[in-house]
Order: structure tokens, then C-alpha cells, then sequence
């Protein structure tokens, strides 16, 4: 079984969804320490006329000192979510399959999400579907484990009864190859693809959300960003 790990980005970018696809199984790290600065697990970029589009979810931090991933609450206040919305429908009025997502971008940024966690979630489970990847997803919080690093990923392993685990290169410098190779686990890397695909608003930008390449390739999403020919694994 190969295995992979990563936290619940918020609306993640196209190699979240490569790395799923070469799993077997996906473990979301939703029990690891909250980062205390910028995170992709509040925010993302997607793309209007001006070039890049932020869209940034609030969360309760003051006050709070260190928190867990799963912990961290959505703030209620404000009109933030008309807002994203509307920023969003005003960005992709024109993406050829926009229409066909624009319900769940209304339901979710309607639904009044008490934890980050589920709003990631929502929106993770749903790309997952429409890329037609099936590989299931377990919260790390449903398996009792602690540790931190490449110790923590290793406990992993052997929780579910994975013989290979699946990281990006990216994550290299940071993985004790050592550990791995002590338990018997077989380390494999693998250099996220960044198709390149008709997009709106001029100049192609790399690595957006990988909702931009679905309002805009719909059904084809799944070929483009899932070719095998495009996925380099070592």
C-alpha cells in the first residue's frame, strides 16, 4: 500500500490532487500544530482581470496560543463570505464550467462552518470527485497517534500497514530517510506536474487553486492533471 500525508490545504492547488491520485490511502494531518504565520490552509489564489485573486477564510488566533489544525475555528463576523462569493462569480463569469460549480461555491460559503477543518474538507472531498480520483482520505485524529516529523509519518505507516510512503521532493530536506528504512518502509518522491491549461484574464499563472483549472477544463480536469506520462515518481 502506498501511502501519502498532507495537511487540509484550503482549496488546495493541483499537486494536493496528483498526490492523492498515486496513493492508496491519504492521511490529512488535521491533528499536527496549526502554523502561527502565512498557511495555505487559510488561503489560496485563484485569478480575475487584475492577475492573482486572493481568497483568505478568517480564524479565531488571538488568544488561543497553539493550536491543533482540527481545533482552529472560522470567524463569524463580518460579511467575508458574500464577499468571496461574489469576488469569485465576478472572476470566473466567464470560465466555461463555472456554471456547473456555482451551487456548491454558494453552499458552502453559505453554510456557517464552526472549524476550518470542515470548510477544507468540503471543498477537498468535492474537487476529489469531480477529478474522479477515489482514493480515500483518513483523518489523522481517527488514529490515535502522536509524534512529530518523520516519526509521526512512520507511526503512520504502520497504523494503516503501508509499505511505501509517497512524499513531493519539495519535502525532502525535511524526511529522516533513515527512519524510513529502519521500519521497512520503501520512501518514494515525486515532482508535483503544473499543467499548463486554458485559463481566463491573459498570462497563465502556475499553481493556482486547483479550482481555476475546473471552472475552467470541467470533465477534461480529470485527464489533464492525472495523466500518468506527467507524473514523475522515484
Amino acid at each position: 500500500m502506498i501511502l501519502s500525508a498532507n495537511q487540509p490545504l484550503f482549496a488546495p492547488f493541483t499537486g494536493f490532487f496528483s498526490k492523492a491520485f498515486l496513493s492508496d490511502t491519504m492521511v490529512i494531518l488535521d491533528e499536527v500544530q496549526f502554523p502561527r504565520g502565512f498557511t495555505w490552509i487559510t488561503r489560496n489564489r485563484f485569478k480575475n482581470d487584475g492577475g492573482t485573486l486572493w481568497i483568505t477564510i478568517p480564524v479565531w488566533r488571538k488568544g488561543l496560543g497553539l493550536q491543533k489544525i482540527h481545533e482552529v475555528r472560522v470567524c463569524a463576523e463580518g460579511n467575508w463570505r458574500r464577499k468571496h462569493l461574489a469576488s469569485l462569480k465576478t472572476a470566473y463569469a466567464h470560465a466555461p464550467y463555472f456554471r456547473d460549480h456555482v451551487d456548491f461555491l454558494a453552499e458552502t460559503f453559505s453554510a456557517k462552518f464552526e472549524r476550518l477543518i470542515d470548510l477544507n474538507m468540503r471543498i477537498i472531498r468535492y474537487v476529489r470527485t469531480q477529478f474522479m480520483i477515489d482514493t480515500p482520505f483518513i483523518m489523522l485524529s481517527d488514529l490515535g497517534i502522536s509524534g512529530k516529523g518523520t516519526e509521526l509519518l512512520v507511526k503512520v505507516c504502520r497504523k494503516v500497514g503501508a509499505s511505501d510512503y509517497l512524499a513531493q521532493r519539495s519535502a525532502e530536506k525535511y524526511l529522516d530517510k533513515g527512519l524510513f528504512s529502519d521500519a521497512g518502509i520503501h520512501l518514494h518522491l515525486f515532482d508535483p506536474p503544473t499543467p499548463v491549461y486554458p485559463q481566463l484574464w491573459g498570462e497563465f499563472i502556475r499553481n493556482l487553486s486547483a479550482l481555476d483549472l475546473l471552472f475552467n477544463c470541467g470533465p477534461k480536469s480529470s485527464e489533464i492533471l492525472c495523466s500518468r506520462s506527467s507524473l514523475q515518481v522515484r
